[in-house]
């Protein structure tokens, strides 16, 4: 009987050892697991493009691509991170960091990335991944929301075209839905299937913030007069003005725009990735242009949250990771990950390619938003993903439907809200 466990437990020890010869004993490369979101078919071809020429390059440290899906990424690395199988490195917006980083889930890259990448991004956008004293991820493609409009229907209702230098107030688009509307045709389609990104991030331009942090540091949730302009603009444009169809408040982007192409919307207010398929989808000869959000008492100031890339505190590479990361995100490939995912870079560097600036498609429009990108509201509450699915998605999604008023949108947000909260601040 010892004779069978001695060699079983022989014959463990070397498929053990034949399981770890990816580590930095001699026996063979190390091995990095890289997690990535990317999911357009052009932003895919880069970014495996971009893990072959480093493979190619560093035969010591060779990196695989595992593909992951927004869809399900906070829960599936929950898992992967509870159970000790996360990926070395994760692929996923800054919003989503906050409990993960406090959780110890990843690594602190203060010490692990290089001078020229920490100099190259701006403060505000090292702002969305900075919780206490640590850097838990790398911020490197964002979008600022935009408007996607039919630029002859546009071009013949007389209305004022904005630009970046003279954008619409909140209550100037509102007048030009209201004009651009009428004979089974609507102004705009607000596609908000997932409302709770889109209302914070565009209420900034208005001045509203809604979570607010003590010199405790505690965080609470108020409803201020900044935080109701956007949802009131909705709500008008919806009920009163009909402006806007309510058919499309359960609709995601991409539902609306086979309406958008055939007349029945002049604008839609999308993500700026979401060019990409209106230049592949818009039938021939059909003219769309891309014009910026409207502004408020903040101008166009708006919050979003960039994707990043993070280290498992779990991964026994973290260095080899960290310099795959700043590979990854040299200028001249920043600007192809931007270029592939039609988004932009927040790398002042890449920001400045003349591939970015261009007036077809947009790109110039969204390149001048650029500086006027804040971090997400939400940014560093913990918590969040859970007042937002259980608190903030169900009350608007109320509100722009007319089930419930201004005063119980308030009430659930904030009663309801800092209720959750507070469990994630004791």
């Amino acid at each position: 009987m010892r004779t069978r466990t001695a060699a079983l437990l022989g014959a463990l020890l070397l498929l053990l050892a034949g399981c770890s010869s990816d580590g930095a004993d001699g026996t063979g490369p190390i091995r990095l697991r890289f997690q990535s979101l990317a999911w357009q078919q052009e932003s895919v071809a880069v970014t495996r493009e971009l893990v072959r020429e480093w493979n190619a390059t560093h035969p010591g440290v060779q990196v695989e691509y595992v593909q992951g899906s927004w869809d399900s990424v906070h829960d599936q690395l929950l898992t992967a991170f509870e159970g000790g199988e996360a990926p070395d490195l994760v692929h996923d917006a800054s919003d989503d960091l906050a409990d993960f980083a406090h959780g110890g889930y990843l690594a602190d890259l203060t010490d692990l990335l290089s001078d020229r990448l920490k100099s190259d991004i701006p403060g505000r956008s090292w702002r969305t991944t900075t919780f206490g004293d640590g850097i838990y991820g790398v911020p490197f493609l964002q979008e600022p929301r935009v408007l996607i409009a039919d630029a002859a229907r546009l071009r013949t209702s007389g209305v004022r075209i904005p630009t970046p230098e003279h954008p619409w107030s909140w209550a100037e688009f509102r007048q030009v839905t209201a004009r651009l509307s009428g004979a089974g045709t609507y102004g705009v389609a607000w596609p908000l299937r997932e409302p709770v990104s889109a209302t914070l991030n565009l209420s900034l331009s208005a001045g509203g913030r809604l979570f607010h942090r003590g010199a405790d540091g505690r965080v609470t949730v108020r409803f201020e007069a900044g935080d109701e302009v956007v949802p009131r603009t909705v709500r008008d444009q919806v009920g009163t003005d009909r402006s806007a169809p309510g058919s499309t408040l359960g609709s995601g982007g991409s539902d609306t725009l086979p309406g958008f192409f055939g007349g029945r919307y002049a604008m839609v207010p999308l993500g700026f990735s979401y060019r990409q398929q209106v230049a592949q989808q818009a039938p021939e000869g059909f003219e769309w242009q891309v014009l910026p959000a409207p502004a408020g008492a903040a101008g166009l100031t708006q919050g979003v949250s960039p994707q990043t890339l993070s280290i498992a505190e779990d991964s026994p590479h973290k260095k080899e990771a960290a310099a795959f990361v700043d590979f990854l995100l040299r200028p001249d490939n920043m600007v192809r990950l931007a270029l592939g995912d039609w988004m932009l870079p927040t790398g002042t560097r890449a920001l400045r390619d003349p591939a970015l600036h261009t007036a077809e498609n947009g790109w110039a429009v969204g390149a001048a938003l650029a500086a006027h990108l804040s971090p997400a509201p939400a940014q560093a509450v913990r918590g969040y993903p859970e007042w937002k699915d259980k608190v903030a998605t169900p009350a608007l999604q109320e509100y722009y439907s007319g089930a419930i008023g201004l005063d119980e949108l308030r009430h659930r947000l904030e009663h309801d809200g800092n209720l959750i909260l507070s469990r994630y601040q004791r």
